[in-house]
């Protein structure tokens, strides 16, 4: 039972404490971790231990499936370049930084190995936080995408980094040229396995009609892979990233209207839960960093972490803008890809903050001396760089002028009236069809065209004075219309043309047109439609 009451008390925090975060207007991750500070100091509470097994078994597997399936392929693609600077290179310079400086400050317990192994700890960012700002505030789409693109990624190579690392302190030796043969054969590995698993399970999605097994499946998935790839000793992150993204191309095809309407509902509230969870954790952590600090000179962990807070945030700059322009510096390479704005690369430096893998992987150290220390130090940098960073980057956004660059907005125009145009035309077809009725194609005629105008009144095209949608006698008829339609193969009719407005989106995000983002937006609409159709 007390197990039982801290986990729905944890889960009123995070409900509490979310719905805090929007009235004051905060990212949510950075309330969650302030709110659970506070409750860790309330005394007579009990103290709620997060283990290295719970966040890497329990919460990583489904955020980073989340994650890659709403990673537009077509963008990811188009940065991959700066995604793996940073996901790659970034982690390595980070490590190679935060050792040196680590090492400096305190020769003593912070050994090479051991200093090796806290730079592995804090080398991966933790994105939620940027993004519920870019949510909130919006952000050039390909600055969204390098960030989301690159924690996607940098986890698995701070994780297989900091496992060498904890080897090398184990055995007291440490060789780059296995570290490279073995990173890369864990890293492809994982790529392999996480396509193979995706594909497989989409087979069987295909096969099954029932949406709370598709939805149970979807969820159990990424917990597969991953123990899969622990198992093989294999890069679990990279394997569900992997097969996130495959899922999520795939999601069109693969599940059913009914089926992808209850999915989304059901992963926003488990993604929110679990976010929630992480930081509110995060926050609790703070009686078992306390209690390491009562064996140590306090004053001088203090300067530790702040030397070591500072190596992070300064590293991630001194790598971020020569990762960024010097690649360009042949002219065949700034043809296809120009010199982006000094502003956004500002954004990409500053937007480093860590979260809860650093802190688990922290904690997981049972092993080493210097344990305690190196807790602190990683708590004061999550601290740190969620408050700090967290709550500077909408003020730095304004002051920068970096907003979103509409994009996204474009693209759903263009994708809303070709699939207008599609329907429109395959109704002309149908027209000629002798199991089709006159009354049903007047009154799809006069829909679509509805539609087009109401597409280009929201997007600008078109004043709403010009557009005749308020008028409810207008409405009134039509519905009396649809009604009188629906007994004359209406429902088949409609059918029809949602397949051709489906069958033109996924050709337009298959060509790149229009990008994943845009797709599963205008495929809810389509969803809806189709499930409302399916109850009348």
């Amino acid at each position: 039972m007390p197990a039982v009451a801290t986990v729905l008390g944890l889960l009123v925090a995070v409900a509490f404490l979310a719905f805090v975060a929007r009235r004051i207007h905060v990212p949510y991750p950075i309330v969650l971790v302030v709110g659970g500070l506070a409750i860790a100091l309330v005394p007579g509470l009990p103290y709620v231990q997060l283990e290295q097994d719970v966040v890497f078994l329990v919460f990583l597997p489904p955020l980073i499936y989340s994650a890659g399936w709403f990673t537009s392929l077509r963008d990811f693609r188009a940065n991959l370049r700066p995604i793996g600077l940073l996901a790659i290179g970034l982690v390595v310079f980070t490590v190679v930084c935060v050792t040196g400086v680590a090492h400096m400050m305190e020769p003593g317990q912070l050994s090479w190995a051991a200093a090796f192994t806290l730079g592995a700890i804090l080398a991966p960012t933790d994105a939620v936080a940027a993004s519920a700002i870019f949510g909130r505030l919006g952000a050039p789409r390909r600055v969204v995408t390098v960030l989301e693109g690159e924690s996607l990624l940098n986890d698995a190579t701070g994780l297989i980094a900091f496992n060498f690392a904890v080897l090398a302190v184990a055995s007291g030796r440490f060789s780059p040229l296995d570290a490279g043969g073995q990173f890369l054969i864990s890293g492809v590995g994982g790529v392999v396995l996480g396509l193979v698993v995706a594909w497989l399970f989409n087979q069987v999605q295909k096969r099954i009609e029932d949406p709370p097994i598709e939805i149970t499946l979807s969820v159990l998935v990424p917990y597969a892979i991953y123990l899969g790839a622990q198992q093989l000793h294999l890069s679990g992150v990279l394997a569900v990233a992997v097969a996130g993204i495959y899922a999520g191309w795939r999601s069109p095809e693969t599940f059913s209207a009914t089926t992808r309407i209850q999915a989304m509902a059901v992963w926003n509230v488990l993604i929110f839960v679990l976010n929630g969870l992480v930081f509110v954790l995060i926050g609790l952590q703070l009686p078992a960093v306390l209690q390491g600090l009562a064996h140590g000179p306090v004053v001088r962990y203090l300067e530790i972490a702040a030397a070591v807070c500072a190596a992070v945030i300064v590293a991630r700059f001194l790598w971020v803008f020569p990762a960024t322009y010097l690649p360009r510096l042949p002219m065949w390479v700034r043809r296809k890809d120009p010199y982006p704005g000094w502003r956004n690369v500002v954004i990409v430096s500053w937007t480093g903050m860590r979260g809860v893998v650093s802190l688990a992987a922290a904690l997981s150290l049972t092993a080493i001396a210097a344990r305690n220390l190196m807790l602190f130090v990683t708590f004061s940098v999550i601290l740190v760089t969620l408050v700090l960073q967290g709550l500077t980057l909408p003020f730095l956004l304004r002051w920068l002028g970096v907003a979103d660059d509409g994009a996204a907005v474009e693209e759903e125009l263009e994708a809303r009236t070709r699939t207008v145009d599609a329907a429109i035309e395959r109704l002309e077809l149908l027209a000629e069809e002798e199991w089709t009725r006159a009354e049903a194609i007047a009154y799809m005629r006069r829909y679509y065209g509805k539609r087009r105008k109401k597409v280009d009144v929201r997007f600008g095209r078109l004043d709403h004075e010009h557009t005749p949608d308020g008028h409810q006698h207008e409405d009134g008829e039509d519905h009396l219309e649809a009604h009188r339609a629906q007994q004359d193969g209406w429902r088949r009719l409609r059918q029809e043309l949602i397949s051709a407005e489906r069958t033109t989106l996924v050709r337009m995000r298959n060509a790149g047109t229009i990008g994943d983002e845009v797709l599963h937006r205008v495929e809810r609409d389509l969803d809806l439609e189709e499930v409302q159709l399916s109850q009348d």
